[in-house]
């Protein structure tokens, strides 16, 4: 077994030492075309960093030739590979300046659009790639009518929505367990006015029914009656956008107790008044 190992481990070694040499090899010839063939071999192996550094040195050997529009799109590809999205990005965005009319156009151009959604961050973060990926597909799709593309595109557009929605809601629902409930209000009506086709649409009305709700219980008797009238109104608007829900039960609760509310507000302001 020993022997065995100490034969793999030489073999590695003979392997990388030979690998070192064929690029040293690579990198310190004069011949560019011969440089361009390994660089094509590196690439279609997929070792994108080496094969990206050749590329980077043959830019201006090859620039205005045939070949140079082969070059630039694979060189763009080895920073995607590498997940270098931001100078893939780039580099897609200036082949598609360099070479508008190419056969590859489209292709880059979804990809460039593609890097942004690659780059789209972590829900806690700001989300400006998440938009911008958004609106680079949007833009794609009414650049590319007919391209088979397009779905993609447009699934791209409604992953990136969601996860929009469920930042807005994770803020929403966070205004409401620290209490703050006329922040968590507006936050869940936002919600519904931002996503009206979201499954999660009755959710959200409950949670804004609920939220003034809380709201007016907790305000001074001065602005309570006001308070417990926009709850109200809410319910109503509820109702009206959403008949059939199952939540309604619920949500109309709360407005039969703000209406109750209300009547006991008045009730005492007018034993307070006949008292004077």
């Amino acid at each position: 077994m020993k022997v065995f190992k100490l034969l793999f481990t030489s073999a590695v070694l003979l392997f990388l030492i030979s690998s070192c040499n064929n690029y040293s090899k690579v990198t310190k010839s004069k011949d560019y075309e011969y440089k361009l063939k390994m660089a094509d071999e590196y690439y279609s192996k997929g070792k994108y960093k080496i094969a990206q550094e050749l590329y980077e040195e043959l830019f201006p050997v090859f620039k205005g030739t045939i070949k140079f529009e082969e070059l630039y799109y694979k060189d763009a590809y080895c920073f995607y590979h590498m997940k270098q999205y931001a100078d893939a990005e780039n580099l897609f965005k200036g082949f598609l300046e360099v070479f508008p009319n190419s056969t590859k156009a489209e292709e880059v151009d979804y990809m460039r659009a593609y890097c942004f959604y690659k780059q789209s961050p972590k829900l806690e973060l700001e989300q400006v790639n998440t938009i911008r990926a958004m609106g680079m597909m949007q833009t794609f799709i009414n650049t590319h009518p007919g391209s088979e593309r397009n779905k993609d595109a447009s699934d791209i557009i409604d992953k990136c929505r969601a996860k929009l929605e469920q930042k807005e809601h994770r803020a929403a629902e966070l205004y409401y367990n620290m209490g703050q409930f006329r922040a968590a209000a507006i936050a869940y009506t936002t919600l519904i006015n931002n996503y009206p086709e979201s499954m999660q649409g009755e959710e959200y009305m409950l949670k804004a029914v609920k939220s003034y709700y809380r709201f007016a219980k907790l305000s001074i008797t001065d602005k309570q009656v006001e308070r417990f009238e926009k709850v109200i109104d809410e319910y109503q608007y509820f109702v009206d956008r959403y008949p059939e829900s199952k939540l309604l039960k619920e949500a109309e609760s709360f407005s039969n107790q703000s209406k109750n509310n209300i009547k006991a507000i008045k009730y005492e302001q007018t034993q307070t008044s006949a008292k004077r």
